[in-house]
C-alpha cells in the first residue's frame, strides 16, 4: 500500500464517532429547503446603518456591557417617542 493510501486510513481511524451531540448539531432539511436554528425573526425589522459617533459616547456604551447597541437603539427610540 502507498504512503499516501496509509495517510487516509490512518487518518479516517481517527476520526471521531458520530454520536447524538454531533447529529443534535446538523443542519436540518424539509426536502431542499434548509431549516433555520436559533431566534425567530422579528415582526419589527431592523437597519443596518453606518454613523459616527463620539469616542466617549461609544466608549460609555461598550463598557456598560454587551448589548449595548441594543441600549443605542433603546435610547434613540425613547428620545423620538
Amino acid at each position: 500500500m502507498s504512503e499516501k493510501l496509509e495517510n487516509i486510513n490512518n487518518t479516517l481511524d481517527e476520526a471521531p464517532e458520530l454520536d447524538d451531540a454531533y447529529f443534535v448539531q446538523a443542519d436540518l432539511y424539509q426536502g431542499d429547503k434548509l431549516i433555520r436554528r436559533g431566534r425567530p425573526r422579528s415582526a419589527q425589522t431592523k437597519v443596518a446603518v453606518s454613523i459616527r459617533l463620539d469616542k466617549e459616547i461609544v466608549d460609555h456604551l461598550k463598557n456598560s456591557g454587551a448589548g449595548w447597541q441594543t441600549r443605542v437603539n433603546r435610547i434613540l427610540r425613547n428620545s423620538l417617542l
